[in-house]
């Protein structure tokens, strides 16, 4: 703006200047032109006087300097010329001065030669005897005296642009220190021209629209990420190219990457060839779906396309871990194929024998066996369909099952002195020790719990093995412990021990009676009262299973 100020001023200056020269320029020939008119016409009086008192004789010898001098008879004839022979020059009757003065006493005229560009003034005076004496002198053209001006022209002229320059950048500095020293952040509290406060109140009411507006907006995002920060799915916002627009922790998380890839292409970050395909979707403006492996786990990714006004502004791109569901669904389906499995062996075994009694095919001696064999697969259908039930009413969340403050030392005594006559035929000594804790839980699950830790201890021991079982009081909880000389569990298998139907020793467990669903009721129970599991094992040497049961709350 200073400079646009400082050419301004420069140049309305430089024009000005140059307008007064050609002004004064005009005055000034205008001027001399009637001061040499007004010394022609004294002239001429002088030389009327001369040639009225000595006649012709005046003109003998006479040598004029810077004028021509004429005598012309009353009738137009040239009777003396000081530069021309008057002898071979036209009648001047029709001349004006001539006319004028031969009517009047007195005339004058100007002529302007475009041949010679200059003026010629004429003065002319009559004479007693009817003649006119006439004095003429060439006038210089505006054009050549500005020639004879140009250099004190050119001086006049560099002094006034340099002054005009030096004016001018100080006076568009004093124009502009008022706008320079606009505090824009208080409008309405500036000293400055009056005609810029229309404008300091328009910035005043818009900065406030401004301040109201970002503030909202300011909110807003505050919320938007207070409540995406906190989710478990991923989220991340991209335009209509696949750029990233924004991110939240759970996304950045799972892309392995931080808040630095806002503005990248999201195939930057992530190659993965399937988000790759999900991306079409922002072209098509179709919502796509697809489950995909990400860091060893199931995410289901959902790319929604944004619409605004009917065109398509970006995507939103969601992540939700479904590895849990993806394994229970698996769990449910093993769950289905082993409880098929389960039961169809037993009632194969059941109606088989049944079968051969039917015929009359077994022998008299062998029919108890029979009866005892269909007797036992019943019975273990029996367990089987109730550790089912206890199971399935355990994944409800027990709900309808009282909880109350149970003493864990006196329920373990009672449950492990029901299993003494199992110990004794399998020649396992059992050893319970420890002092009372108590547990605010479910008296019935506690008991599950602990009937299917020692009963396991017990069934998968040796000949003379020890089953050790203690309860124990912690400053936060209470601790159950069994620990058995058995067989041992191997690496491979000790994270699957707990699911459904599974077996380290398949063949064994059968002939043990066990259903592979004893420390699945465990670990649910467990959770339901909110206790950790820990397991401890070694091959051929034994394993430890503690349950540590947080302190009782009701």
């Amino acid at each position: 703006m200073t400079k646009r100020i400082f050419r301004s001023i420069c140049a309305v200056a430089i024009a000005v200047f140059l307008a007064s020269v050609v002004l004064f320029l005009f005055i000034l020939y205008d001027y001399f032109g009637n001061v040499q008119q007004n010394g022609l016409k004294i002239e001429t009086e002088l030389a009327a006087q001369g040639v009225e008192a000595v006649g012709a004789e005046y003109f003998e010898g006479l040598v004029p300097q810077g004028y021509r001098v004429s005598w012309i008879s009353a009738d137009g004839k040239v009777l003396y010329d000081s530069e021309a022979d008057f002898s071979e020059m036209e009648n001047h009757l029709e001349r004006e001065e001539i006319k004028e003065a031969l009517s009047s006493g007195y005339g004058e005229s100007s002529r302007y030669s475009a041949t010679l560009m200059e003026r010629t003034l004429y003065s002319a005076k009559r004479l007693s005897d009817g003649t006119v004496v006439r004095l003429s002198v060439a006038q210089s053209t505006l054009l050549t005296l500005l020639l004879g001006m140009t250099q004190p022209i050119i001086i006049i002229i560099v002094i006034a642009v340099v002054i005009s320059f030096l004016l001018a950048h100080r006076l568009s500095k004093k124009i502009t220190a008022p706008l320079n020293r606009l505090n824009l952040d208080d409008p309405l509290n500036n000293e400055g021209y009056d005609e810029l406060s229309p404008l300091l109140r328009r910035i005043d009411a818009q900065q406030r629209r401004i301040r109201g507006q970002e503030k909202e907006l300011r909110q807003k995002q505050e919320e938007f990420e207070a409540v995406t920060e906190n989710m478990a799915e991923g989220i991340i916002l991209l335009n209509t190219k696949g750029v990233i627009l924004g991110v939240n922790r759970a996304a950045s998380t799972l892309f392995g990457t931080t808040r630095n890839s806002i503005g990248k292409y999201i195939l930057s970050v992530n190659r993965n060839l399937e988000i790759s395909e999900l991306l079409s979707g922002i072209e098509s403006g179709v919502r796509k779906e697809k489950i995909i492996d990400l860091n060893g786990g199931k995410y289901q990714l959902a790319l929604n396309p944004v619409r605004e006004s009917g065109n398509i502004s970006g995507a939103v791109f969601l992540m939700l871990d479904v590895t849990e569901k993806e394994q229970a669904e698996q769990m449910r389906r093993e769950f289905t194929a082993n409880v098929s499995h389960e039961l169809k062996t037993p009632l194969h075994t059941i109606a088989g024998c049944a079968e051969l009694l039917e015929n009359g095919m077994v022998r008299p001696e062998d029919t108890a066996r029979f009866y005892s064999q269909i007797r036992g697969e019943a019975g273990r259908m029996i367990v089987l369909v109730e550790d089912i039930i206890r199971l399935s009413h355990l994944d409800e969340g027990a709900e309808d099952m009282k909880r109350e403050r149970v003493d864990l030392y006196e329920l373990t005594a009672e449950t492990v002195k029901s299993l003494s006559r199992e110990a004794e035929s399998a020649g396992v000594s059992v050893s319970f020790e420890g002092e009372s804790a108590v547990v605010y839980g479910i008296p019935q699950l506690l008991e599950s719990i602990v009937y299917n830790l020692t009963d396991n201890a017990i069934k998968y021991n040796r000949q003379g093995g020890t089953v050790k079982v203690s309860v124990e009081p912690l400053s936060d909880g209470v601790r159950l412990s069994v620990a058995d000389t058995g067989i041992g569990i191997p690496p491979e298998d000790r994270d699957r021990i707990f699911e459904r139907f599974y077996r380290v020793d398949k063949s064994r467990s059968k002939e043990l009676g066990g259903t592979g669903l004893g420390l699945s009721i465990v670990k649910h129970a467990a959770r339901l009262h909110n206790a950790k599991i820990e397991l401890q094992s070694t091959e051929d040497k034994g394993t430890t299973i503690t349950v540590v049961f947080p302190e009782a709350e009701e």
